[in-house]
C-alpha cells in the first residue's frame, strides 16, 4: 500500500528529546516499511526514517530560532501533501484539525489520529464546524468531550519490541518521566516518595511556558531526596526504568494516552497512576501497576509495589502495546476506509 504519514513540524521524527506525537509516527512509520509497505513521510528535514522523506522545513520548528510565525511552515506542509495526494492510496494526518476542510473536497481517503486532550471548550465549534472526516482516538477516554465528532477507531499506542527492555538492575528509586506541567503534579510524586521513604529521580524537561511554574512550585521541593535529572532520550530510558521501583504519574488532567506508562511497562517497570483519562485503560491494576485516588493510596501503593511480577508485565507491554500490533491496527483501517470512501468521492466535486 502507498501510505503517506503526516506529522507536525515542531519536533524532528523522531523527537530529539522529549516529544510524543511525533515518536509515535516514528514508530508507525518504520514499522509499515518493516512490513513491506511503501510509506512516504512528511516532517521536518532533521527527521530520520527508513521511509522516503518529503519536507518542505529543515528542521523541527522547535529547535529553529529563526520562526516567529510557526503556523507558516505548517500550511506550506498542507500544500505539498495535497499536491502529492494522487500519488497515494492513503493519507494518515497526525495534525489536528489542520487536514479537515481541505482534505475532504479531495480524492484520496484520509484519516487523522488525534493525540492531544479534546476537553478545550473551543474544540467543540471547531469540529462542529468542519465536514464529518475519519478520526482515530488514542483511548476511548480521549473522546468523551468531543463524543460527537466523527470517530471511526481507537488505537492504542506501541512501541517497538527491543526499542526499551528491562535490565539486570536493582532497582532502588521512584521515577517520574516526562514533563514538569501543573497538570504532571510532579509536585505529588515528590511527596508521594518523600512520605514512603524512597528516592524520586525526576527525568523531565521544563518548558519555557512552565519556568515560572517550575521556579515557584516544584524548585523549592527539590532535595537530595527528589532529583530532577533533565530530559533524557530513549537510548537511556532503559537503564532508568528498570532502576526505578516504580513509574510515579499522579496525573491531574484527562491524559489522551500517556506514552510513559508503556515505556515503563517495557522495562518491566510497575506504574502507579490517578486514573484520570485513558490510565484505567492502560493500567492492569494489581498487574501492571496501581491506580490510585489520592497520595495516601499512592504511598500505600509503593509499599506493596515489589509484589507484582515485573516479568509478567513486560509480557504484557508485548501483548497489548507493541508498534507491530498498532500497525497492524491502523493497516485494518486504512482497508476499511478504502473500502467505504468511493461512496463520498462521488459527492467530491
Amino acid at each position: 500500500m502507498r501510505i503517506a504519514q503526516i506529522a507536525p513540524l515542531y519536533e524532528a521524527v523522531p523527537p530529539k528529546l522529549y516529544g510524543g506525537t511525533e515518536r509515535v509516527v516514528s514508530f508507525l512509520t518504520e514499522e509499515l516499511v518493516a512490513m513491506g509497505h511503501d510509506v512516504t513521510l512528511f516532517a521536518s528535514g532533521d527527521s530520520v526514517t527508513q521511509a522516503k522523506l518529503v519536507s518542505v522545513w529543515p528542521q523541527a520548528l522547535r529547535l529553529d530560532p529563526t520562526i516567529r510565525d510557526p503556523l507558516g511552515p505548517q500550511f506550506l506542509q498542507i500544500e505539498e501533501v495535497y499536491r502529492a495526494a494522487p500519488d497515494f492510496d492513503i493519507l494518515h494526518f497526525h495534525m489536528d484539525y489542520f487536514p479537515a476542510s481541505l482534505f475532504t473536497r479531495q480524492r484520496v481517503p484520509f484519516l487523522t489520529t488525534l493525540h492531544r486532550r479534546l476537553d478545550l471548550p473551543e474544540l467543540k465549534t471547531v469540529y462542529a464546524g468542519l465536514p464529518a472526516h475519519n478520526l482515530v482516538s488514542i483511548s476511548d477516554a480521549q473522546r468523551t468531550p468531543l463524543s460527537e465528532a466523527s470517530f471511526i477507531a481507537t488505537v492504542y499506542h506501541g512501541l517497538p519490541a527491543t526499542l526499551l527492555r528491562p535490565l539486570a538492575i536493582a532497582p532502588s528509586y521512584l521515577a517520574f518521566l516526562g514533563r514538569i506541567c501543573p497538570e504532571k503534579r510532579a509536585d505529588r510524586a515528590i511527596r508521594i516518595a518523600r512520605a514512603a521513604g524512597e528516592m524520586l529521580k525526576l527525568a523531565a524537561k521544563v518548558d519555557r511556558t512552565d519556568e515560572a511554574y517550575f521556579g515557584a512550585e516544584i524548585a523549592p521541593m527539590l532535595g537530595p531526596d527528589a532529583a530532577l535529572i533533565g530530559e533524557i532520550s530513549d537510548s537511556e530510558k532503559s537503564a532508568f526504568l528498570s532502576g526505578a521501583k516504580a513509574l510515579l504519574m499522579p496525573i491531574d488532567w484527562p491524559e489522551p494516552f500517556g506514552l510513559v506508562m508503556i515505556e515503563a511497562m517495557a522495562c518491566g517497570t510497575p506504574v502507579i497512576a490517578y486514573g484520570h483519562g485513558s490510565v484505567p485503560e492502560v493500567i492492569e491494576d494489581g498487574l501492571t501497576g496501581f491506580i490510585v485516588s489520592n497520595e495516601e493510596e499512592a504511598i500505600a501503593a509503593v509499599k506493596r509495589v515489589h509484589t507484582l511480577d515485573r516479568a509478567a508485565i513486560r509480557v504484557r507491554f508485548e501483548a497489548r502495546f507493541s508498534a507491530r500490533r498498532m500497525a497492524a491496527d491502523y493497516l485494518g483501517i486504512y482497508e476499511s476506509i478504502r473500502l467505504v470512501e468511493p461512496e463520498r468521492l462521488t459527492l467530491v466535486q
